[in-house]
């Protein structure tokens, strides 16, 4: 099983800034104006606003079908890309007011739960099928195309964190198989589970909450000024994931899943649990040291990361507790 190869389509839209996105990427360039105040009115965690986002984002990807290449870097959609981010990042900013020192902001990344409440918990410990289908399906419009938003930061660092990424980086896109790298091995999981393994299939279907956390990678990515954030990302993203992705293999074992389901995640504990020292120490510790002045910036990086993956975490369990479904369309 590889991951399919078809280019997505336009998804469906869901308020007024993302029907103009989707309505002028299906003519030629240039647009007809698009919706500058609207976007600066939008909900910075809301769908219209995540969803244009994300379209927007993706024409630096994959792009979509029946849309012309020239959008990338059309004036007019760049312009209304800009009044999104300044929404999202100043509510990311404001949500994150408080200072906090990098080690600190590192050392808690290390610090599991007492509690056990996260959504690896919930199902490890008694969450259903249908729960680990739809998280299955949250995480594929980021897992399908994982550590493509990472490579951005590469040609922005320098010296050993630029080195070290890159070996990280390498592990990422399967040390030079095709058939390792872990967005394939996402395919596979995916079609272990039952689910299609399309690229960004399931785009309709996933709310803002995960759609954020895929676009502040983009974001910065995107960034010169935010690579240390990303960095931060990164760091977070990989000194997080080993324990996660441990009780991730548990609850698909438990469920009696696919060797396919588990795999992935157990590739994910061995990889992470050496990524995590090496983005702390030759990474991060290498970009402060030379550019001390990014300190914050990877700071925010990290706080970001946390502070989205906690709405979406609020997200899943509160639809969850409920009895209903996490995902705006059934699968």
């Amino acid at each position: 099983m590889t991951l399919a190869l078809e280019t997505p389509v336009l998804p469906t839209p869901r308020g007024p800034v993302s029907a103009a996105v989707v309505a002028a990427l299906r003519d030629d360039p240039p647009p007809a104006a698009l919706p500058l105040e609207e976007a600066r009115a939008a909900d910075p965690y809301g769908e219209d606003l995540h969803l244009a986002l994300h379209v927007c984002y993706e024409l630096h990807y994959r792009g979509f079908r029946d849309v012309s290449p020239d959008w990338e870097w059309e004036p007019e959609l760049l312009r209304l890309r800009a009044g999104l981010e300044r929404v999202f990042r100043a509510a990311l900013d404001a949500d994150l007011a408080d200072r906090v020192d990098l080690v600190d902001a590192l050392d808690d990344l290390l610090v599991e739960p007492v509690d056990g409440a996260g959504v690896s918990h919930f199902l490890r410990d008694r969450g259903d099928w249908w729960h680990m289908r739809e998280y299955l399906v949250h995480r594929s419009v980021y897992h399908l195309k994982e550590a493509d938003p990472h490579a951005w930061v590469i040609p922005r660092l320098s010296g050993t964190a630029k080195a070290a990424l890159v070996a990280v980086e390498f592990d990422e896109f399967g040390g030079g198989r095709g058939d390792r790298m872990h967005s394939q091995l996402y395919a596979r999981l995916l079609a272990g589970a039952g689910l299609a393994t399309g690229y960004l299939h399931y785009l309709d279907h996933v709310p803002a909450p995960m759609l954020a956390t895929v676009n502040l990678m983009s974001l910065c990515g995107l960034h010169q000024g935010l690579r240390g954030a990303l960095v931060g990302h990164f760091a977070a993203a990989e000194i997080t994931t080993a324990p996660s992705a441990a009780r991730m293999a548990k609850a698909l074992a438990r469920m009696n899943a696919h060797a396919d389901c588990i795999a992935f995640f157990t590739e994910h504990i061995e990889a992470d649990a050496v990524h995590e020292q090496v983005m702390r120490h030759d990474v991060v510790g290498d970009l402060v040291a030379r550019e001390p002045e990014l300190a914050s910036s990877v700071v925010f990086g990290i706080r970001a990361t946390e502070l989205l993956e906690q709405r979406l975490a609020d997200h899943l369990l509160g639809a969850w507790a409920q009895g209903r479904s996490s995902l705006l369309r059934p699968v």
